[in-house]
């Protein structure tokens, strides 16, 4: 399936391809103040439509996760990263695409704190 999202303002936006049944809700302090759904796709599916320029990063803890954010608005919609084979990924933040029923999606609770 192809999906779209965006920032709230609008500066940012991107597409996404996959199949969208799982999401992440992970207990961190970050992904747990924020509020993060996180789908986790390869990074070649998934196309930043506005110029690079147009995000901040911000990392924390290890350093390995640049979660991308609007320095206009804030809205936090996705970071990139690799998986435990090394292998490039993006976490999309779900509630930040369009036309995605949240109440639709099975969560899977990761232990982030414990990391």
């Amino acid at each position: 399936m192809h999906y779209e999202g965006s920032c709230h303002c609008g500066q940012i936006t991107f597409e996404v391809e996959g199949e969208l049944e799982k999401v992440m809700e992970c207990n961190c302090s970050h992904c747990s103040r924020k509020g993060y759904l996180l789908w986790f796709v390869p990074l070649a599916d998934f196309t930043l439509n506005s110029p690079e320029s147009a995000l901040s990063t911000y990392t924390f803890n290890q350093h390995v996760i640049k979660h991308h954010f609007c320095p206009t608005c804030g809205c936090a919609p996705f970071g990139f990263g690799a998986d435990r084979s090394g292998a490039e990924t993006a976490a999309i933040n779900v509630r930040c695409l369009e036309g995605v029923e949240l109440s639709d999606l099975e969560r899977i609770p990761v232990d982030g704190r414990s990391l």
